[in-house]
């Protein structure tokens, strides 16, 4: 797998030392954010053409399908991060 660079951002993250997990839930967070907007933006199109376009639809699926993979990847951040702090607990 060839090495790539991270975006600045995130590269400053990791100069800082902050939690690789801390960085991902960031990071999705503002994803998430993002393809919200997209979804939105998808039914908002779909409801103009009077869900008359195919296309339409196609993009409001994927926008809605992207959304819902980043939030279960969002939501295993929570859980690994959940199942590290119990681990450490228990020593």
């Amino acid at each position: 797998m060839e090495k790539q660079e991270l975006a600045p951002h995130l590269q400053r993250l990791v100069n800082y030392k902050i939690n690789p997990l801390d960085i991902m839930h960031g990071e999705l967070k503002n994803l998430m954010l993002i393809w919200e907007q997209e979804y939105s933006n998808a039914v908002e199109v779909e409801e103009e053409n009077d869900y008359s376009d195919a296309m339409d639809g196609f993009e409001r699926k994927y926008a809605e399908g992207f959304l819902d993979a980043l939030t279960a990847l969002y939501k295993m951040t929570y859980d690994l991060s959940f199942a590290i702090a119990d681990r450490e607990a228990k020593g």
